[in-house]
């Protein structure tokens, strides 16, 4: 499985589907639009996930090809790919604020992925329950519009992947004021310093990880 970093939370991933299909299957997560100050994301997609319809996570139309989008909670089997949509809010007034959000978690390979999209409160033990065990969690951590720092930090240790990637937070070129990760890498303590741009893995390269944060740039 590869998984490319566009920023934000918008994510790439490359997986081989289950069954007898032989071709790639590409995902997008949550795609931005130019107004953010990034460069949006471009490419053929078979699949795309939106958490939520804000100009920062649902520009399909950047995206090429006769793809399926995903915008609401609910069980899903795309070319072989499982995928779970869990509804959530994207503020801590049960959406008022902000509306809701759907947090994905994708199996394939073998490997469960969690995106956790523009969550902005704790999880329920009922939300916890559905979202099961996670090889790599997608967390935002920048606060103001999602969580914090210090909350992303408690909400990961409920979860208790095997490599978290944060999400959601001040990178450069962002217009966005929101935060950047250190408070999280504080929270946790163990950040590298290194950041990279994808990651190429399969299950058992997880084999001993517990809870080890990746950074990723664009």
């Amino acid at each position: 499985m590869l998984i490319q970093y566009y920023g934000h939370s918008c994510f790439k991933i490359t997986t081989k589907p289950g069954g007898r299909a032989t071709e790639d299957v590409v995902i997008f997560l949550d795609p931005f639009d130019k107004t953010i100050g990034l460069r949006p994301p471009q490419g053929q997609a078979n699949l795309v996930l939106v958490s939520h319809h804000h100009h920062d996570h649902d520009n399909v139309s950047a995206l090429k090809g006769n793809f399926l989008v995903l915008d609401a909670p609910g069980e899903y089997s795309v070319k072989g790919i499982n995928i779970f949509g869990v509804d959530s809010f994207h503020d801590n007034k049960e959406g008022a604020e902000r509306g809701r959000n759907t947090i994905f978690v994708i199996e394939s390979e073998g490997l469960r992925l969690a995106h956790l999209g523009d969550l902005g409160t704790e999880l329920s033990i009922s939300q916890l329950e559905k979202i099961g065990d996670i090889d790599i969690l997608f967390i935002p951590v920048g606060g103001k519009y999602t969580l914090d720092g210090k909350q992303a930090a408690e909400v990961a240790r409920k979860i208790e992947p095997a490599i978290i990637v944060p999400i959601h937070y001040k990178i450069p070129g962002l217009t966005l004021d929101i935060s950047d990760e250190k408070d999280f890498c504080s929270e946790l303590g163990n950040c590298s310093t290194e950041k990279v741009n994808k990651i190429n893995l399969k299950k058992s390269d997880l084999e001993g990880k517990e809870m080890e944060i990746t950074l990723m740039k664009p």
